[in-house]
Parts: C-alpha cells; sequence; structure tokens
C-alpha cells in the first residue's frame, strides 16, 4: 500500500481471477474496471501480419489501457462518489518461436495448441501497464511429450478455455513442465516484479 492516503487502491481492467490474486499477493488493493457492454474488447486482441510475439503483447496491453482510461471516464462522470486511481492492465500470451498461440476457439483448438507444445521449450510473455508506463515479463518454459490422452483430458477439463496457450501453469500442467526459466506469477498472468516496480513510484512500498 502507499504511504498517503491519496492512492489507497488500484483499478485492475481485467476479468481474470488469477490477476485478482497476484494482486492480493503483493498486498495491492484494487477495484475491477470492466469493459462495458459495447466495447468490444476480443478485437483488441486481434494479431497483425508479422508482429513479433513481443510487440504483439506490449501493443494489445497499451490498447486496454487506453481503452480502459475513458471508460473510468464515464463511469466516474455516472458515480461522482467513484474515486480517481491509477489503472493497471496486463495482457499475457504465448509463442512458439515466432507463432503466437492465443486462446482457443474449441476444444478443437485447445488440444491442436497444445499438441504444438508438447514436448518443446515456448514462450510466456506478460505486458503490464500502469499509468501509461508499460513492463513486459519473458519466461521460458520446456514441457516433455504429450500422449493424446493426456491432451484429450486436459482439454475435457475445460481448463484450457479462456487462456493464452490453452494451459494454466497452477494447473495440471505444472506436471508436464520440465524447467521454468523466469517469472512463475508472469506465467500465471501478472508478473509481481514488474508490477512492483510500476507502482513503486506511485508510492506503493513492499
Amino acid at each position: 500500500m502507499p504511504d498517503t492516503d491519496a492512492t489507497p487502491f488500484i483499478y485492475l481492467a481485467s476479468q481474470s481471477p488469477r490477476r485478482r490474486q497476484l494482486l492480493d499477493q503483493l498486498g495491492v488493493a484494487h477495484r475491477l474496471l470492466l469493459p462495458e457492454d459495447h466495447e468490444d474488447a476480443e478485437a483488441l486482441e486481434a494479431e497483425r501480419p508479422g508482429e513479433s510475439p513481443e510487440d504483439y503483447v506490449l501493443r494489445v496491453t497499451q490498447a486496454k489501457w487506453q481503452a480502459a482510461v475513458p471508460r473510468l471516464a464515464r463511469y466516474r462522470q455516472r458515480d461522482t462518489g467513484m474515486p480517481a486511481a491509477p489503472i493497471l492492465c496486463a495482457d499475457t500470451t504465448v509463442a512458439l518461436g515466432n507463432t503466437i498461440l492465443g486462446k482457443p476457439r474449441d476444444a478443437a483448438h485447445a488440444a491442436e495448441i497444445l499438441s504444438a507444445l508438447s514436448g518443446q521449450a515456448h514462450r510466456v510473455l506478460t505486458a503490464v501497464v500502469v499509468d501509461g508506463h508499460a513492463l513486459v515479463s519473458t519466461s521460458h518454459v520446456v514441457w516433455r511429450t504429450l500422449s493424446v490422452d493426456e491432451i484429450q483430458r486436459y482439454v475435457a477439463s475445460g481448463e484450457p478455455m479462456g487462456k493464452a496457450g490453452a494451459y494454466a501453469i497452477q494447473s495440471r500442467a505444472a506436471a508436464w513442465t520440465i524447467r521454468m526459466d523466469g517469472s512463475y506469477s508472469g506465467i500465471m498472468g501478472l508478473p509481481l516484479y514488474e508490477t512492483a516496480e510500476l507502482l513503486r513510484p506511485l508510492g506503493w512500498q513492499f
């Protein structure tokens, strides 16, 4: 928490329960700032031809933050008791080489992504933007080879849906992970070191 009463919390512009959990771990109070019905959040995640995974995740996160700023202004116009506070946005992508592996469209697509990652090393990139300033965390993950049955059972669990790379490191996918190099919290969806670095200039102490 900051050492003054000026900014006692942040707005989290994300629906991810994992990001809420990680902010709680860091001791950062937060309130949700979710997209309004007319906002097309999915459109912000569309890939551009020739875009590297690093450029993609940074661009998407910055776009989400830029959309969240006027959203907060609209909310505050309707609710004058809603205080000003910094906005945090984050986005995670998984990359196999230069191929971006985003959220699966359906179960068949999830199985296709997991099959591509089977026995391979891949990168997990998470960008964080607070108050217009951005940092990117890159981690490297190596999986053992997965059987068709393992992939099918994991897909059937529903865990891959809504997750970049079709998996969550804090789930049974941990049993496939030979090694990780980087930020465990970044692989989960919010790198806490980078988040703290962005919040510290705003008065937070850790």
